[in-house]
């Protein structure tokens, strides 16, 4: 205790007041393993969250400790930019290009999923001629300048942010339709949106839309089948590259295929990770078109720190496990299962209005009364307390909190599946 004391006023003192921790008594966390951590007290927690959506292959992974102990203990150089060659940066592009869809093949590294839309934007731009970028209210892209411009939350939006050059369209989010339809026979009016955006608040020319498969800090908005490829040609038309900002669907989250928007049939021009790819390292990177990343060509762009050997490795190895350890089909079987578990609790706690996401990215909207669908965001933030007393760690999102978000690792068990529902259901009740 005097140590957790300690660390929150060492917090208080010296950081950003937005560094807010979670729960009323802040978890200090020392150790992790698998599906698995534990805090100061020795108490152990099912982490179905994994941070923020980071952890993929499970904490301390045995083949990612084993590499990291072989090049610790050779004195294997921790630092190296890009004017060296390295093999772990070259390993980790050759890797990416070959899990990436169609003709995707060229690599561009960064330190987070930020600095990856940053990057992601500034190619479209460069290579279309144009400015203006569609993105969506509800999602979000990170937390420097462009990514803020592109983010469609107020409560994560300074007065002093600029806007450059970029509109907003109506997120799919079908449990809050703002066209009153139902998910299974729209018209897919949040699609046709898009276009309304591009004919009434650009040129009629953009540089991309970008969005997330399936919407991460909005609550795990998933869009309906053919939203994807409905506005794919949409931005087509108006001469723009479509973006997919895969940093928490990617890794093979959503139980069908390396990166989401594969599920919906769609080849993007510019893909942006992060997150899973490094299962908790610091490491982002972009895969695009070789048409793309050539419109770069004769100019200098630089990453200190993007690629560099220890988190290249990490990123890497994490693909090959991925593969090994048939992960994404594990997500997919363990994915189904757990909705089926959420289904039940849904039956007997009508406070979960909404169930959504793909594979092991999954939401639960919290609703006063399933008719109103008035956001639970004080019942979601005491939920979030009662699943800690059940050793459960959750995550919540949606632009007013009330969005219980699951993002296991993607090699969770049947039994850790259970824990987690048999965990909720105590949690639920004790709400």
């Amino acid at each position: 205790m005097e140590k957790r004391e300690k660390i929150l006023g060492q917090r208080h003192a010296y950081l950003y007041p937005t560094k807010v921790p979670y729960y009323r008594e802040p978890i200090h966390l020392v150790k992790a393993k698998g599906s698995y951590v534990w805090d100061d007290q020795g108490n152990k927690y099912l982490d179905v969250i994994g941070g923020i959506v980071s952890i993929s292959v499970g904490h301390n992974h045995p083949r990612i400790k084993e590499k990291m102990k072989q090049m610790v203990e050779s004195d294997a150089i921790q630092h190296t930019t890009y004017l060296y060659l390295s093999e772990y940066m070259a390993d980790f592009a050759e890797k990416i290009s070959e899990v990436a869809p169609g003709s995707l093949d060229k690599v561009y590294m960064t330190n987070s999923g930020s600095e990856a839309n940053e990057m992601a934007v500034m190619t479209a731009r460069t290579s279309t001629g144009n400015q203006m970028v569609i993105s969506l209210r509800h999602g979000y892209h990170g937390g420097t300048n462009v990514p803020l411009s592109l983010c469609g939350h107020g409560t994560w939006k300074f007065d002093s942010q600029p806007q450059t050059a970029v509109a907003h369209a109506n997120a799919p989010y079908c449990y809050r339709c703002p066209w009153g339809k139902e998910r299974e026979s729209c018209n897919l009016e949040c699609a046709d949106d898009v276009q309304d955006v591009i004919d009434t608040a650009t040129s009629g020319k953009i540089a991309a839309f970008i969005c997330e498969p399936i919407l991460g800090v909005g609550g795990f908005i998933d869009a309906p089948v053919g939203y994807h490829k409905k506005v794919y040609d949409i931005v087509k038309k108006a001469g723009g590259l479509y973006i997919s900002d895969e940093v928490q669907t990617g890794a093979g989250r959503t139980g069908k295929n390396f990166f989401a928007i594969d599920d919906s049939g769609v080849e993007p021009d510019i893909i942006s990770m992060a997150k899973g790819i490094g299962n908790g390292a610091p490491v982002g990177a972009v895969v695009t078109k070789t048409e793309h990343a050539n419109a770069l060509k004769g100019k200098l762009h630089f990453n200190t720190f993007g690629g560099d050997p220890y988190q290249a490795m990490q990123a890497a190895e994490v693909i090959d496990i991925i593969k090994d350890e048939k992960l994404i089909e594990n997500a997919d079987k363990m994915g189904s299962y757990l909705k089926e578990g959420f289904a039940a609790l849904q039956r007997d706690f009508p406070l979960i209005g909404d169930i959504r996401g793909r594979g092991l990215l999954m939401g639960l909207e919290l609703v006063k009364d399933p008719k109103t669908k008035e956001p639970a965001v004080e019942e979601t933030a005491k939920l979030m307390e009662t699943a800690k007393e059940q050793n459960i760690l959750i995550g919540k999102g949606g632009l007013l909190g009330n969005v219980v978000r699951l993002a296991p690792s993607l090699a969770i068990t049947q039994e850790e599946c259970d824990e987690l529902l048999k965990g909720l259901r105590k949690a639920f009740e004790n709400l």
